[in-house]
């Protein structure tokens, strides 16, 4: 195969580059619901998607009561002096659920009370494609201008571009939908980080790719390459325990992420290479529970090519 590249940015490396140091996320779970899960689309979720709403070891916040992260920040200080480094900031993550399907005021309240948080450098919402409404992205373009010294960014899920498998997922938007959001968020120049899973039910490593060179084409800020996750809770864990498909194996998924780290272009910031579900709910794979030995492996695989080339 004739790579295109051997080498990646990631966040910690996009961080060090611009904040001097090592920046951690803090996931939040502000209280959200989603239009997959409250009978506006479905009431199920998507197929994969926890009881948790991919936000397990999110903590709670509210506009009146956002302690949970203050006592973070400083747990996490503390933790880093004694080990004698030092964080440069954190990021407040709004992890759990859709971020951005609520009333205008309070998500307003949530994002402002994060963004003033003086250790807190910016914030990441995680979202819907569909629910970037114009009120949504006014809040976000004024916000952006306001705290013009902090960042905000905006994920999105998109899985796959394939239609049989969204169909399976339950994602219950179009293409037509991501690309609208993707144009809106770049109208008012706030940076995108798209979430991609390798290893759907049906799709072969060729599919996967197709997917990551969909958004290779319009370049957004970040990705995140996701390691399908069969969870306790979730419709999918049914159809695996009825022998409906097989999870990816370690070799099979380090050579496919390897592949799709390749594709990217090195501007392309990647914010996972793998997944680290919850290990109380995980049925399969297994082996993805254990994160270093996994990011080990996909680094010794990258260096090998590198050599090879």
């Amino acid at each position: 195969m004739n790579y295109k590249k051997q080498d990646y940015m990631s966040l910690s490396m996009w961080f060090k580059k611009n904040y001097n140091g090592r920046v951690k996320k803090i996931a939040l779970s502000g209280g959200f619901t989603c239009p997959n899960r409250d009978g506006t689309l479905d009431n199920r979720g998507c197929i994969f998607c926890s009881e948790g709403g991919s936000g397990d070891f999110a903590l709670s916040v509210n506009p009146d009561d956002f302690s949970s992260l203050r006592e973070e920040i400083m747990r996490l200080d503390k933790e880093a002096r004694e080990n004698n480094t030092e964080n440069a900031g954190y990021v407040a993550y709004f992890q759990a659920f859709t971020n951005t399907y609520g009333k205008t005021e309070y998500l307003r309240s949530l994002y402002e009370l994060a963004l003033s948080e003086e250790r807190v450098l910016g914030i990441s919402i995680g979202t819907r494609p569909d629910c970037l409404g114009d009120e949504v992205i006014e809040l976000i373009s004024e916000l952006k201008k306001r705290f013009s010294d902090k960042f905000i960014w905006i994920e999105l899920g998109l899985q796959t571009i394939h239609e049989e498998s969204v169909r399976y997922i339950r994602r219950h938007y179009g293409q037509e939908a991501f690309d609208a959001a993707v144009r809106k968020l770049k109208e008012i120049e706030v940076p995108i980080v798209v979430h991609v899973i390798l290893g759907l039910p049906g799709e072969t490593r060729q599919m996967m790719l197709q997917t990551v060179d969909y958004v290779n084409r319009f370049k957004p800020f970040g990705v995140k390459l996701q390691l399908l996750h069969v969870l306790y809770g979730t419709d999918m864990a049914e159809d695996y325990r009825k022998g409906m498909f097989d999870t990816m194996t370690m070799e099979e998924y380090v050579e496919t992420v390897c592949d799709a780290v390749e594709h990217l272009d090195y501007d392309i910031v990647i914010h996972r290479l793998t997944g680290d579900g919850d290990k109380e709910i995980l049925i399969s794979p297994e082996w993805s529970g254990h994160k270093m030995t996994v990011l080990n492996a996909i680094n010794h695989e990258l260096a090998l090519r590198k050599k090879v080339k």
